[in-house]
């Protein structure tokens, strides 16, 4: 089998070229399989639509630099308005795939915006017979917040399959989805040069110290609040929060958080990981309003729960892979322990 450092070095190589909920049913806990060079794994499209067909080859090159064999969806590179094909034929992609038994994993190619107008349309009994490790971010982040709320077992917070795969995403998925790990993650040390505001101070700042245990829920803030009200949500009691988000100013990331705190989410949770917020600070001359870290010792810090911010997690180059759904242990200094192997 290639080494993690063969793959990662080979994946540097390669980007430097390039509507009714089925019913809940009480069910133990499942895993899906674990990854293994040569595996079969689909690709789709739940969101936005990308009509470059070279640029889909590049995504096939990196999905076949992790040593893995990539099946496009049929309806990869469709595209009805902003979206890449109906509503119906992108769900009709994911469940295919979770159909096919030749298919291990499915990656989503890219985010933007339209995975939630999938959920009315998705196979649950199908899903729920066929664990799969499904893997993306961004707008995805619907996806993973109703699987979490339905499918009964985990999926993967990691770059989309047009990303970037750097040393950090590629090691913590690795980890997870082929060696079965339950890894222990510790942050780094610093700020990297894509963060915003990095000047070379530590990465992560304690909100509330502690250590909390919980079952690992979030993704991108925006499309979370935007599910608050709905049948797709997932019961936050006991969770633990982690949340990043792209592009949104102060007053808005203050709105969804006071979206969460009035809906009763904030004050179910046993702890929260902030990661980054990217573009998200104010550039208007003479700007006086609050800061996105104050934001979060308005709503985070009363919570009493143990919480950071500053984790490597959201639209950045080298974000860290994170299984939501499955149980974790963070404590407020930046790290993050799952406690058991989310793959079989």
């Amino acid at each position: 089998m290639p080494s993690r450092r063969s793959m990662i070095g080979g994946l540097g190589g390669l980007m430097a070229g390039l509507m009714m909920p089925a019913p809940l049913v009480a069910r133990a806990p499942t895993r899906p399989p674990r990854l293994r060079p040569g595996d079969v794994v689909g690709l789709i499209e739940p969101a936005s639509f990308s009509d470059d067909l070279l640029q889909l080859e590049g995504v096939k090159a990196v999905v076949a630099g992790m040593g893995l064999v990539p099946r496009l969806g049929r309806h990869v590179a469709t595209r009805y308005g902003y979206l890449a094909g109906t509503d119906e034929q992108r769900a009709a992609d994911i469940n295919a795939m979770f159909g096919d038994s030749a298919v291990r994993a499915i990656f989503a190619v890219n985010g933007g915006w339209g995975s939630a107008r999938l959920l009315p349309h998705l196979d649950w009994d199908r899903i729920r017979a066929n664990p799969k490790l499904l893997i993306g971010f961004s707008d995805v982040t619907a996806l993973h917040l109703a699987f979490a709320a339905r499918a009964g077992f985990p999926t993967l917070h990691a770059p989309n399959a047009a990303n970037g795969w750097y040393e950090t995403s590629w090691d913590s998925f690795w980890r997870l989805a082929f060696a079965g790990e339950a890894p222990l993650f510790q942050p780094p040390e610093t700020l990297g040069p894509d963060v915003e505001g990095a000047d070379g101070s530590p990465r992560v700042a304690t909100i509330r110290p502690g250590t909390a245990r919980g079952r690992l829920i979030g993704g991108n803030l925006s499309v979370l609040a935007t599910l608050v009200g709905t049948p797709w949500l997932p019961d936050f009691e006991g969770a633990i929060l982690f949340l990043e988000d792209v592009n949104e100013a102060e007053y808005r990331i203050d709105r969804m958080l006071n979206q969460l705190a009035l809906a009763g989410v904030l004050g179910k949770v046993a702890g929260v990981i902030f990661g980054q917020c990217t573009r998200c600070a104010s550039r208007l001359p003479g700007y006086i309003g609050f800061t996105v870290p104050q934001l979060l010792d308005q709503y985070i810090r009363p919570l009493g729960v143990p919480a950071f911010r500053g984790a490597n997690i959201g639209h950045i180059a080298d974000q860290l892979c994170l299984p939501v759904g499955a149980e974790v242990e963070m404590d407020g200094r930046g790290s993050i322990r799952v406690l058991e192997p989310i793959t079989a």
